[in-house]
């Protein structure tokens, strides 16, 4: 079975930054409680803490059946020919368990600390997969794993459709499934991204999903996908408003989770991921993925 058929057939996993509070041994005994808890698949971005394909490695070293995807590997953070490389021998160590998800990140991650310029997303990301395509290599792995894009607009779903495995939208809405869906059309992999408070009176679900946005109410590629949606510049003070927490962070118990995964299904995604925020979003929230593991199961 490749990674986008286990997707396909256990369609919940988890997405989470708070391993990296962790340090590398102590993560993947978590990678590892993960994977007995029956989640399909652990997803993780890569911004100021471990690189993402050795972290991929660490993680399917101590997993059995899990599947690991980065969401988002920055293509700013290494050469086309470089990846090419890494995600072959990802896919021969371990076959059938590895998504490569790549992203263009944002323009103030890329230029402020990467020391990058930051071209146009859709071309930037065009001109990458051309380089991968092309890019000589001379190892023994012969196959590369399921490649999928971070996308948000048209123009960069379309790419997804076009040229990889499929996509992993951030942040989004079912509403935002659906028109995924209908732009990817019906065969490519459609992975969303889905934040979750679990379990807390309205006070503390909406001070955690506050705290959740504010880093991302201040870029622009996210701003201007919330605009697509219906959403105004009212909604993007610091941390969002309530109606962007509202519709954005699922707040309540398992039953009310499970139902928002089903949404995200219902709406054409193949794989839903969840964010679980935590008391603190450094902090492992593990007790909450244990809780949640059964409910999600039976989706």
């Amino acid at each position: 079975m490749n990674a986008a058929d286990a997707l396909r057939s256990n369609r919940t996993g988890l997405w989470t930054g708070a391993l990296e509070a962790l340090a590398g041994p102590q993560a993947q005994e978590a990678a590892a409680e993960i994977d007995e808890l029956g989640y399909g698949s652990l997803w993780y971005g890569e911004a100021y803490g471990r690189e993402a394909f050795s972290t991929a490695q660490s993680l399917l070293a101590a997993t059995r059946r899990l599947v690991v995807g980065t969401g988002i590997a920055n293509i700013y953070g290494r050469g086309a020919m470089t990846t090419n490389g890494a995600i072959r021998l990802l896919e021969s160590l371990t076959p059938g368990r590895f998504v490569a998800g790549l992203g263009v990140s944002h323009k103030p991650l890329v230029e402020r600390d990467r020391k990058e310029t930051y071209l146009p997303p859709v071309q930037a990301m065009s001109d990458y997969l051309d380089a991968l395509d092309a890019a000589p290599y001379f190892g023994a792995d012969s196959v590369r794993p399921p490649i999928v894009l971070a996308a948000l607009g048209p123009k960069m779903l379309g790419l997804a459709r076009d040229r990889t495995a499929g996509a992993h939208p951030y942040l989004v809405t079912p509403v935002h499934t659906a028109s995924a869906r209908a732009t990817l059309g019906p065969e490519p992999l459609l992975v969303v991204e889905q934040a979750v408070v679990l379990d807390q009176d309205r006070d503390e679900s909406l001070r955690r999903a506050h705290d959740h946005l504010t880093i991302y109410t201040g870029l622009p590629n996210y701003r201007n996908n919330w605009l697509r949606q219906g959403f105004t510049e009212d909604d993007f003070i610091k941390g969002g408003s309530d109606r962007l927490a509202d519709a954005l962070v699922v707040q309540g118990d398992e039953a009310v989770i499970a139902a928002r995964v089903r949404e995200h299904l219902d709406a054409g995604a193949d794989h839903v991921l969840l964010q679980v925020l935590g008391t603190d979003l450094g902090k492992v929230p593990m007790d909450e993925w244990r809780r949640l593991a059964p409910a999600v199961a039976e989706v």
